[in-house]
């Protein structure tokens, strides 16, 4: 049975890796100082013998883990915080993890963090990677880097062989763009024989874990839409600054990040094309719709008599003419007498200033739900959380992709 233990545990990733991995692990202790991460792991996992809040209060156990994964907080070298490094609290969080394998001694260490932390505090432009990533690799390989022999080891850096490398979830199975960089410690006394997991072809789009019931409150209100439209138009004209660009349903995901009013573009998508294809699908190819602009909720009429077609458990404002086509495959919802008819209207047909029928001019955009986001990090859905929707996206966006850590895993030596 493997031992294991983990700093800065979050809702647990590295245990979802370990239980797809199929290997009996006896969890030694967890770490984590957010309350809302702790409710999260301990309602999926149960509570560990040994649950600290903070790194520095807990005891290292004396006895040598099997794995040992740590993932120190990325803010200090994230491109999109503020890049201070050592000068951020979180910057020297390394240090405590190197202290932790310095005591431990763990057959196998595993590292995670932002690629930012490669070009943090650069000395030349040109130079591959910056000296806080250098000091890592110093502290942490001291019998090798990558293969390549360390002949001059500092003095406190602890006897393994590391592997280091940027993994690319997108290259690994899950439609996500996130890079982050990996570092594996093996120990002197252990097999030296790991490989980087092979990348693969994605097959999979955004449109493989949206939802396909989501409540209204997840779409974006035609207050903001037009605020994000303003301020496009504003940048576009001094071309400068950020750009808000919904994702469509057969895109990959930006990366996720815990604070996702960063950008907001992260996890919008216009679902407009998809509940298009779906309608269309639906009415006689001979009729259309006529649709007033709006972004109400995605739909909406501003003028003209109007009746509301109830389509499943949604619900999209259309002129209508007959009450004429089968019966049963809409509901209309009369909005003046607020009755609800089982037929379905002959649509009036439209066309465009441009001749091309229409079906729909409404938006359809909204926020990636939390169970979304967490199917992008590769949880399954039997993980769930008590806490808010807040807290959620928070907890996924600091997260780390199952697949990718349980990838490596599985190249380990264990």
């Amino acid at each position: 049975m493997l031992k294991v233990g983990s700093d800065f545990s979050g809702v647990g990733a590295f245990n979802q890796a370990l239980m797809r991995l199929g290997v009996d692990y006896k969890e030694i202790f967890a770490c984590d100082m957010d309350k809302y991460a702790r409710q999260t792991f301990i309602h999926n996992y149960g509570e560990p013998s040994y649950f600290p809040e903070n790194v520095y209060d807990r005891e290292i156990p004396s006895e040598s883990l099997d794995i040992y994964m740590t993932s120190p907080p990325c803010q200090a070298f994230s491109m999109a915080g503020r890049r201070l490094g050592k000068e951020d609290a979180r910057g020297i969080l390394f240090f405590n993890s190197h202290e932790f394998i310095q005591k431990n001694k763990p057959r196998f260490f595993i590292f995670e963090n932002v690629k930012g932390l490669l070009s943090h505090d650069k000395t030349n432009k040109k130079d591959r990677m910056g000296n806080t990533f250098r000091e890592w690799l110093d502290y942490l390989g001291g019998k090798s880097v990558n293969g390549v022999a360390n002949m001059y080891p500092i003095e406190d850096a602890v006897p393994y062989h590391i592997h280091w490398k940027v993994l690319n979830a997108k290259k690994h199975g899950v439609p996500q763009n996130r890079e982050r960089v990996f570092i594996i410690g093996i120990r002197d006394d252990q097999d030296n024989t790991f490989v980087w997991p092979e990348e693969e072809e994605l097959s999979k789009r955004l449109k493989d874990v949206i939802e396909d019931k989501v409540d209204d409150k997840y779409f974006l209100s035609e207050k903001m839409i037009n605020g994000f439209t303003k301020h496009n138009e504003n940048h576009t004209e001094k071309k400068t600054g950020f750009i808000f660009k919904p994702k469509s349903e057969d895109d990959v995901a930006n990366c996720l990040r815990a604070n996702a009013a960063l950008a907001p573009t992260d996890n919008t998508i216009d679902m407009g094309s998809k509940y298009a294809k779906e309608i269309e699908a639906s009415l006689n190819q001979d009729v259309c719709t006529t649709i007033d602009a709006s972004y109400y909720k995605g739909f909406g009429v501003r003028q003209g008599k109007c009746r509301q077609v109830v389509y499943g458990d949604r619900r999209l404002n259309e002129t209508l003419d007959k009450h004429d086509l089968p019966i049963g495959e809409f509901k209309i919802l009369d909005t003046y007498n607020k009755s609800i008819h089982n037929e379905c209207p002959t649509l009036k047909k439209h066309h465009a200033e441009n001749g091309d029928r229409k079906l729909w001019d409404g938006k359809k955009i909204r926020r990636l739900t939390p169970r979304e986001c967490f199917r992008l990090m590769d949880f399954p859905d039997t993980f769930t959380w008590p806490v808010s929707d807040s807290q959620a996206y928070k907890q996924a966006g600091n997260s780390i992709v199952v697949n990718v850590i349980y990838k490596i895993l599985k190249n380990m030596p264990l």
